[in-house]
């Protein structure tokens, strides 16, 4: 799942596309789309074979990261029974999407995914993949109706592992790779959920796939009743704790079987709606997320110079937190605060600011007004938070992934991002991708990270990483953008595009 995924969390290429697609459809649903033409006979089709599939039944979870309580959502739905080509199927869907601080600063998923699996052993007869985690969606379907599949999907596996109460080693064919995953059944445990209490058994996970990703401790809480259902999901890495949670739990209605297509049965929800919480009176300028690296009033200056010469001040602020257009909002800025005399390339007063959501630094407005021959550094930018529509000009309009950066809110995410450099140089595991706008289309922006190394500022000697940024923009790339994040506190203490270079003189707070 998602291969190309804008931030990688783990060290192997594949890692978040089997992480997404291992846990969260450990978790998870899909909305959405309709049976194919294909699949004959009504949703309500009386059953051939006994079969554990319960039709009608939907799962929906949140999913945490860390201190991040929404870091994503998940939900799986049985969607039908009928003929797929003359065979008996039955239809699942997933549906996976990260959120906030995860979507924004460490990677974006947004993926569906439909399976037909035999109502007997479960293995996928067809499957259907589509990704919209990157600038244009990607589709893949897999047909296993004259060729058999050699082991379950991330999806299937899981109904499978329910069927067989938790426990049991079964084949895994996901990544066009094959491989295995075992549930070994351990203690048993309550779980509290949204949708009432269970009483679980703790089954442990264990599969090459998840060692190699680097994903330890992986524990699933399968309830204990006939049902098993996955209640509460946990997994360790290196980047942080993943928990996912069943927030909601609709079950088939009762149907009876006779010679007519039955119905399609309408879920009943379990879970009863909780009463909306009393509005928390607004309050400006809260303190910011640790993660984020910094806090409300930062004030970085940096010198920039070409040659050795010194040309002008550039000033960094995290200006404030308040409301805009009545959405909690953190205004960065950018501004030219002194230039030599006999300057031309900048101009005092020439400014950037963004307005960022304060926990994920996703921009929702831009404005750059530089005098620099790149069109990319005088417009005005909106970006729509819902759709990933971003405008600009004169009402122009493009799409792009929700949480697209601007270069000035990259600036600041980039802080909290795991740069971890790669161990084989010549295989760059860890590169980071992000989707960010410029000029008039979003670019998939490639942080390659560098081991820390000793760098002279001014008259000090510093640790610091290098992050080489590739951006597939010919325009920028040969400028060969450059920064070096301080070991100790992440802080850029230089950055470099063509012969301008911009060193950290000073860091400040003044609060608001």
């Amino acid at each position: 799942m998602g291969k190309d995924n804008y931030r990688r969390v783990f060290s192997n290429p594949r890692s978040l596309a089997v992480l997404l697609a291992v846990v969260l459809p450990i978790l998870a649903l899909v909305a959405g789309t309709s049976s194919p033409a294909y699949l004959a006979g009504s949703r309500g089709l009386a059953q051939d074979a006994p079969s554990f599939f319960r039709i009608g039944e939907k799962l929906s979870y949140n999913v945490s990261f860390g201190k991040f309580s929404n870091a994503g959502y998940a939900e799986t739905f049985v969607a039908s029974r009928g003929r797929l080509s003359g065979r008996d199927a039955v239809e699942l869907r997933v549906r996976v999407k990260t959120l906030e601080m995860v979507s924004a600063a460490f990677f974006m998923v947004d993926e569906t995914r439909t399976v037909y699996v035999a109502p007997d052993s479960g293995l996928p007869l067809y499957m259907t993949t589509n990704s919209r985690d990157s600038i244009l969606p990607q589709e893949r379907v897999r047909n296993y109706l004259t060729v058999p599949a050699s082991g379950y999907d991330l999806l299937s596996v899981i109904y499978k592992a329910r069927e067989s109460s938790g426990a049991g080693t079964f084949p895994l064919f996901e990544n066009d790779q094959i491989s295995s995953v075992t549930f070994v059944p351990t203690n048993s445990e309550r779980v509290k959920t949204d949708a009432g209490e269970f009483d679980t058994v703790v089954s442990i996970v264990q599969s090459p796939t998840l060692a190699e990703m680097g994903i330890r401790d992986l524990r699933i809480n399968f309830t204990a009743d006939e049902a098993r259902i996955p209640l509460l999901i946990r997994f360790k890495t290196d980047k942080g704790d993943f928990r996912a949670i069943v927030t909601a739990i609709s079950l088939p209605s009762p149907t009876t079987v006779s010679d007519l297509p039955i119905p399609t049965p309408t879920p009943s929800p379990v879970s009863i709606a909780k009463p909306s919480p009393t509005p928390e009176q607004y309050v400006d300028n809260r303190p910011l997320l640790p993660e984020l690296g910094f806090q409300i009033g930062e004030v970085l200056e940096y010198g920039i110079s070409a040659a050795g010469q010194p040309l002008a001040r550039l000033t960094f602020n995290v200006q404030e937190r308040k409301l805009f257009q009545k959405a909690d909002n953190l205004l960065l800025t950018a501004t030219i605060t002194s230039v030599e005399p006999g300057v031309n390339t900048f101009q005092l007063g020439e400014s950037a600011r963004v307005r960022v959501n304060p926990e994920t630094l996703a921009p929702n407005w831009a404005e750059m007004n530089f005098t620099s021959a790149l069109p990319g550094l005088r417009q005005t930018v909106t970006f729509d938070s819902t759709t990933g529509e971003i405008k600009f000009g004169a009402a122009q309009g493009v799409d792009a992934p929700i949480g697209t950066h601007s270069v000035l809110s990259l600036f600041y995410a980039m802080r909290s991002f795991n740069l971890r450099p790669s161990k084989n140089a010549n295989n760059p595991v860890n590169d980071t991708r992000v989707a960010v706008f410029w000029e008039n289309r979003p670019y998939v922006f490639t942080l390659r990270p560098s081991n820390p190394a000793e760098i002279t500022i001014g008259d000090e000697k510093v640790f610091a990483q290098l992050i080489s940024i590739n951006t597939l923009n010919p325009q920028l790339d040969r400028l060969a953008l450059k920064v070096w994040l301080r070991a100790s506190d992440r802080v850029p203490i230089r950055m470099s595009a063509g012969p301008l270079q911009a060193d950290l003189i000073s860091k400040s707070i003044r609060l608001p």
